[in-house]
């Protein structure tokens, strides 16, 4: 017999469905006005679905020397950073998830006390001006090479996998490195494709870091670029959108600002989907303690 649905749950319904209608207007906003114009915003108050498509901001973007060269440092920092993001915190974690480690339990507290404690800004921008990574890409990969939190989940995530595995390996002559690479990564891949994703979402997001070390506009990153749009509306792109607006007569300045947010947002938005389905089940198993 099928369950009849009370008053109280479909109040519930209507709630959650209102504050998810909430929360999903200002993308949906970002969305339409970046495909509008002077014009149309201002006959159409308030602004709720696009009356019209015009691809003047995306095309003011595209045509910004200074959006390609910080797009090309994102991905730059997102792939070879993520990269080694993944291969200094496996080959970590595999190292500290050894019992018979020498020194592992100092290791591991003094790694612990990395999430307590850190040396302060001052400090840390001395140590990056001192090994010559200011005004480079690297100041943006080195000093967030390991993130403390994953590499105790990971480390934990392969304390967890049976000892036989590895005794097996062991048994046919086979290595440390062999056991990593061809029976523990193997048999991890959701585990790992999870915090790969973790890791590059914090590349593509990078800011900080370029923020404080990084004085050249010809390596900024593309979170830099947006924030100079969105605050600055730097003076190469306000020449540009004067000179179609002379042109044109309806391009619209918040309209390069949205579709500069969507540029930016767009690409690891779409990698989100292909992983998800990683998230709870790899998070969940590293997270189980000894």
């Amino acid at each position: 017999m099928k369950k009849k649905t009370s008053v109280f749950e479909i109040s519930l319904y209507i709630i959650f469905g209102l504050l998810a209608l909430i929360t999903m207007y200002p993308f949906y906003n970002v969305l339409i006005v970046s495909f509008s114009n002077t014009l149309a915003n201002a006959s159409y108050s308030p602004y709720l679905y696009p009356h019209v498509f015009d691809f003047t901001g995306y095309k003011t973007i595209i045509k910004d020397i200074y959006f390609m060269k910080s797009l090309a440092t994102t991905l730059f920092v997102t792939i070879v950073g993520t990269t080694l993001n993944m291969l200094f915190s496996v080959v970590g974690a595999y190292v500290l998830s050894k019992k018979d480690l020498v020194g592992r339990n100092f290791l591991l507290s003094a790694i612990l006390f990395t999430m307590l404690f850190s040396g302060g800004l001052i400090p840390t921008y001395l140590v990056v001006s001192d090994l010559g990574l200011t005004n480079s890409v690297w100041s943006m990969i080195f000093p967030g090479l390991i993130s403390t939190y994953y590499l105790i989940i990971m480390k934990n995530y392969f304390t967890s996998l049976p000892p036989s595995l590895a005794e097996a390996a062991h048994i046919d002559g086979a290595n440390e490195l062999t056991v990593l690479t061809r029976i523990y990564i193997p048999i991890s891949i959701p585990f790992m494709a999870t915090f790969a994703l973790f890791y590059s979402v914090e590349r593509w997001n990078e800011w900080w870091n370029a923020f404080l070390y990084i004085n050249d506009k010809n390596i900024k990153p593309l979170q830099i670029y947006l924030r100079d749009v969105l605050v600055n509306f730097n003076s190469q792109l306000a020449t540009q959108a004067q000179s179609i607006m002379s042109s044109q007569g309806k391009v619209f300045v918040q309209s390069i600002q949205m579709a500069t947010i969507i540029i930016t947002v767009l690409p690891i938005l779409c990698v989100y989907p292909f992983v998800q389905k990683y998230f709870v089940k790899g998070v969940m198993v590293g997270s189980v303690k000894e």
